[in-house]
């Protein structure tokens, strides 16, 4: 790689990615021009007035709430969000004031999530310590305004947001044309001036600020705020065995289901019989008693419950009452983010209102490790009239001497904190932050600097380099990474590394790998992307953007997956060379690989996840923290078979049922028949599988190739009407000759009562959209299956289906249907061996079937015109309504069949900057010394890791050993949940 200042190149690397991704097979030099820097000289930054502002008040507009929601960019937001939230959003304008490293990540989260304008607001000019965390601005930029340069990257971001730079002053009539305000960078006067204006009007208020390590939100969203879901969290349902008729009714779970209920939640019933006053009754308020029981208040005025009945949570509305600043400032409310500094919050109120009274006084913030500026910091917190009399002297100087500092980390987690409190404003849900939230990270700092050290001119790391000193700085530049995925989180950490300087010096390096390619739905989260990079590597894309916001870092990047099947080129030179590792991965799979090459080759990891409003961290350091494989989650809650095959109870019961049936019948019986159509041995192969497996697997085959083999589309229509009757009229009567609705258990209790729901057959009518739906998405589908042109015409499908000729069917004695899984389990090992021989017969020669080609269908979720997710919709909702469930409509369907992770960009963004918070204290190194410890007080923990050091028993006198001192205050940070 080139040194700094010269003209910088990305190398690709790739070895033999899958098939379905694009092939490379030689190295390229690829040199990464400026393109977004260079389009500012061909654009003119869209400035304007007050009269320019759209002219609606606080977001109302009947036009932006009607419009479609792009469910192909927003799809894994409005899992988290949904549509209501999503549409009332997009009525919404925002006013982001001071374009500096917080401002820009709040900018840039916010014109993500889809509001409906974001208009930037700024009177700053560039300055070089800017560059330590505004991504969008460079060298060139410097003395010119922060808001007109980053307005063109900015407005790239998401085509719906109208994004709009304003540079003149903050009037009351200008105020008032937005829903949120948000100020970073903004000085006490202008934060009482303008706090009046929207507490007064409504507007949600959030203010903003970082500096050095430490950070401070505040949130006003007036006096009559209403947040409509508290938690965002689906409503709970559990099906009851017991309602009792007393003052205090109390409702039992069927067979001791946790019913997973708060006291104060709010619950409705359906479907009881006996007791039917409280089927559709007012929501009743919870009480809990138990894991298994709760308490819903008087019932004596019912009728006696008899059975059955369902008990569904509804959310509630929560209406807050914010103080304004003034008074807010006197009597603050805490958020605590880490309640092992139960004191700092009030410390640090203290500390921000005594900067702005410093810059007040002084003209300037405390200089950076200056011990004169920092006393007088001090002497003026002991005067505030927020001062209780119980600082902790030690913080505030730290405060005061890395006040002046600019930590792109801190910015990024503060960023995604502050943007979440926006959405939260616009759509009302999920609780906002009341009123006051502080957060620091001072375990970054070990020693005191000196201020010598920090003090640096003509480097774009000044605001870092005034925190941590220029030689540390110098060991940032050094270090060698691996980031592992350049998805959300991948984005995020690569430009949190660029604007830190990691692998920007001499000797420095950013490996990066990532083998998929950019999609639509990508575009929501992982802002190093555009439209026009779509089907490009996200490796790739992502190394040319943080080339283009810090052109000193040295950056290699792969198109590999981490693996086995790669480690000729991760092999273990390769990771020796490395300083550590930082995952960005979305399966456990490939986490557990690289947590293992990570302790083999003894490197640090920087592991972390997301899950909606949910994210985590962890650090893990070999033979001193646990590892991630050290610990699972625990195992996924999986459905009986017996309950999929015949007595589903809930929506996503029927749902598994259908994606089990698309992968049966378009995919595993496809493989199975094409597999027999290429392999010659193909026979020999299946009779030699346990159990059942052989006569299923050639019972499939030759449905493919003899029994249900198309010609024509006609061929398919017919099929999918016949498979229609099967599925929901034939195996439903059947089920029903042998469990009669009357039938009862041998303890006499009726069999279809908890749980089962007794199911009754559908009868088909091609006027129905549901039904005619199944017919043409499984028409079409077998029709790729065998390389017949597709008719997507419904009309010409519902002449043809009229025209089959479907089959009496009459329920058969004599067949067993399992009840639980263990009795299927006891039949899978019965099977007719002589069928088996017939089957072999009856299975046409390969010679036979010359000319026919079968191509089995991956699922694919995303793809709205493949007809799979049309097909698995049609399909549950139909069993749905078999057995009285209540249907889902696509979207849900989409999130549960297809197994989609909700996701955000909010939280990526805190999520990665905690991780490079942590990866600041491991660049910190670590403190080697020979302390004497005593054998027997050595914690159980850490026995085997001191005696594998210095002895090999436990018997003996105190004995001296290595003592190494990692940064951290705890090997995870603790989970960070945005919804709250």
């Amino acid at each position: 790689m080139s040194k700094s200042g010269e003209q910088q190149s990305v190398s690709l690397i790739s070895i033999d990615p899958p098939a379905k991704k694009r092939r490379v097979d030689c190295e390229l030099e690829v040199e990464v021009e400026e393109e977004e820097h260079k389009q500012l000289n061909n654009t003119t930054c869209e400035t304007f007035n007050m009269e320019s502002v759209a002219n609606h008040q606080n977001g109302s507009s009947a036009t932006a709430m009607d419009q479609d929601i792009d469910e192909g960019l927003y799809s894994r937001q409005l899992y988290v969000l949904g549509h209501d939230a999503m549409r009332r959003m997009a009525s919404s304008d925002v006013l982001i004031s001071g374009l500096g490293g917080l401002g820009v990540e709040i900018a840039k989260n916010v014109i993500l999530s889809g509001v409906k304008s974001v208009t930037l607001h700024d009177t700053t000019a560039t300055s070089l310590s800017d560059l330590s965390s505004q991504f969008y601005l460079s060298e060139k930029d410097v003395g010119r305004n922060r808001a007109e340069v980053s307005h063109t990257n900015l407005s790239q971001l998401n085509p719906y947001v109208s994004t709009k730079a304003y540079t003149g002053e903050l009037s009351e009539a200008f105020i008032k044309k937005f829903r949120v305000v948000v100020l970073t960078n903004s000085t006490y006067d202008e934060q009482l001036a303008i706090s009046q204006i929207t507490h007064a009007n409504d507007i949600a208020l959030i203010i903003a600020d970082t500096r050095g390590l430490f950070a401070q939100v505040f949130c006003d969203f007036g006096n009559n705020f209403t947040v409509v879901d508290t938690t965002g969290e689906n409503p709970v349902s559990v099906i009851i065995a017991g309602v009792t008729r007393e003052a205090e009714g109390v409702v039992t779970c069927l067979d001791e289901t946790r019913h997973g209920f708060e006291d104060g939640d709010y619950v409705t019933f359906s479907e009881v019989q006996g007791m039917t006053q409280l089927n559709g009754i007012e929501p009743r308020k919870v009480k809990v008693l138990g894991p298994y029981t709760f308490s819903i208040g008087d019932t004596t005025k019912f009728d006696e419950y008899v059975s059955g009945g369902i008990a569904t949570q509804v959310k509630q509305p929560k209406i807050l009452k914010f103080l304004p600043l003034p008074e807010a400032l006197q009597q603050p409310e805490f958020v605590m983010t880490d309640f092992a500094k139960f004191e700092s919050p009030a410390n640090l109120h203290v500390a921000f209102s005594t900067l702005h009274n410093f810059v007040k006084s002084f003209g300037y913030a405390p200089k950076p490790w200056n011990s004169a500026d920092a006393d007088q910091f001090l002497a003026l917190a002991k005067e505030s009239k927020l001062n209780n009399g119980e600082l902790d002297e030690k913080l505030l100087q730290l405060f005061a001497k890395t006040a002046a500092g600019n930590c792109n980390p801190v910015n990024a987690v503060i960023g995604g904190i502050v943007a979440q409190e926006v959405m939260k404003a616009c759509s009302g849900k999920f609780h906002p932050i009341f009123q006051w939230l502080y957060f620091d990270a001072v375990e970054c700092i070990d020693e005191n600097i000196a201020e010598t050290d920090a003090i640096v001119n003509g480097s774009r790391y000044e605001g870092q380099v005034a925190i941590f000193g220029k030689n540390f700085q110098e060991k940032l530049g050094k270090l060698k990474y691996f980031v592992v995925g350049a998805g959300a989180i991948g984005c995020e950490l690569l430009k949190n590394f660029a604007m830190m300087g990691v692998g920007a010096g001499p000797g420095g390096q950013i490996f990066v790998t990532d083998m998929d390619l950019i999609e639509k739905s990508n575009l929501n989260r992982q802002f190093l992307f555009r439209p026009h990079d779509v089907q490009q590597p996200k490796s790739a894309t992502a190394a040319k953007a943080i080339k283009v916001m810090n052109p000193n870092v040295n950056i290699t990047y792969h198109e590999n997956r981490v693996g086995p099947e790669t480690e000729k080129v991760y092999d273990d030179l390769f990771f020796e060379s490395l300083d550590g590792i930082a995952n960005a991965l979305d399966n456990v799979e490939a986490r557990i690989y690289m947590d293992r090459r990570c302790v083999y080759s003894r490197k640090p990891l920087l592991e972390s996840g997301t899950l909606g409003t949910k994210g985590n961290s962890q650090v893990v350091v070999p033979h001193l923290t646990e590892s991630y494989s050290s610990s699972q989650d625990p195992p996924e809650k999986s459905i009986p078979i017996c309950t999929l095959k015949n007595f589903p109870n809930a929506i996503e019961h029927t749902l598994q049922w259908a994606r089990d049936n698309f992968e049966g019948i378009f995919r595993q019986s496809a493989e199975n028949a094409a597999e027999y159509l290429e392999d010659p041995n193909f026979v020999e192969r299946v009779m030699k599988l346990p159990g059942s497996q052989p006569l299923e697997m050639l019972e499939n085959v030759k449905h493919a190739l003899v029994d249900e083999r198309p010609l024509n589309i006609k061929d398919c229509v017919a099929w999918a009407r016949n498979h229609w009757q099967d599925q929901y009229n034939n195996q439903i009567r059947q089920l029903l000759f042998n469990f009669p609705p009357e039938q009862v258990t041998s303890s006499g209790q009726p069999f279809w009562s908890g749980p089962k729901r007794c199911p009754k057959p559908l009868e088909f009518d091609v006027t129905d959209p549901l039904h005619l739906q199944y017919i043409y998405t499984g028409a079409n589908l077998k029709a790729e299956l065998y390389g017949i042109p597709q008719v997507r015409n419904l009309d010409a499908i519902a002449q043809m289906v009229k025209q089959v000729v479907v089959p009496e069917f009459t329920p058969k004695s004599g067949v067993t249907i399992a009840v639980t899984d263990a009795q299927l389990q006891n039949s899978n090992g019965d099977y007719d061996q002589d069928r088996l021989g017939q089957l072999k017969n009856e299975l046409p020669s390969i010679q036979e079937l010359q000319g026919l080609h079968i191509t089995p269908l991956e699922f694919e979720k995303d793809d709205d015109t493949n007809l799979h997710m049309d097909f698995i919709v049609a399909a549950s909702n139909l069993r749905a309504a078999n057995y009285g469930i209540t249907p889902a409509d696509r979207h849900t369907s989409k999130l549960i069949a297809g197994k989609i992770i909700p996701a955000i960009a909010t939280t990526t963004s805190v999520v990665a900057g905690l991780v490079c918070l942590e990866l600041i204290k491991l660049a910190k190194g670590t403190k080697k010394r020979h302390v004497k410890v005593s054998k027997k007080k050595i914690e159980p923990h850490v026995r085997a890791l001191v005696f594998e050091l210095c002895c090999q028993d436990e018997s003996g006198e105190d004995v001296e050993v290595p003592f190494v001192k990692y940064n951290l205050t705890s090997a995870t940070q603790p989970p960070v949940n945005m919804d709250q």
